[in-house]
Order: C-alpha cells, then sequence, then structure tokens
C-alpha cells in the first residue's frame, strides 16, 4: 500500500443500549475516527488514514470495547493524498 492515498470507510457500531454512551465517549476520543449518528443501539462512524491496514486496526479497536456487540465496515474508498489537497 502506498502512503501516497488517503483511505476512508463508514461502519456501523452496534452496542449493548446500556454501554452505548460509554462506547461512544470511548470511540469519541479514537485517532482518525469521527461519529456522524446514533441511536439506541448504533452508532455510525467514519474511519481515515493511510492505509486500509490503519483502518482494520481501528475497526477491530472498536470491536473490543465494552459494550460493543459488533462494527462492521459498510464501505471504503481511497484516493490519492494529492488529490484532496
Amino acid at each position: 500500500m502506498s502512503e501516497s492515498r488517503w483511505h476512508i470507510s463508514s461502519a456501523v457500531v452496534s452496542a449493548l443500549p446500556e454501554a452505548l454512551a460509554d462506547v461512544a465517549e470511548l470511540i469519541s476520543q479514537m485517532e482518525g475516527v469521527e461519529i456522524h449518528a446514533q441511536d439506541d443501539s448504533r452508532i455510525i462512524v467514519t474511519i481515515e488514514g493511510q492505509s486500509t491496514g490503519i483502518l482494520g486496526d481501528s475497526l477491530t479497536s472498536i470491536n473490543l470495547l465494552p459494550g460493543v456487540l459488533a462494527a462492521n465496515m459498510v464501505f471504503e474508498h481511497a484516493e490519492d493524498a494529492e488529490e484532496l489537497q
């Protein structure tokens, strides 16, 4: 993978309703991860980074948070970093 590419993915995080606030707080502190919406049991996030490996590592970290039932990538896109400037 070239570091001149920028990767972004979206994911749906399902969590126990009683743990949702704590899960959202932990996710909001993660580098390269942004929360866009949530309801009583799901959080919609985007994950950004220089490689699919970084995205995968972030998704794995989310999956391992206490109270998370599942975190599933929905979409991934990559483009040349110089096109973003």
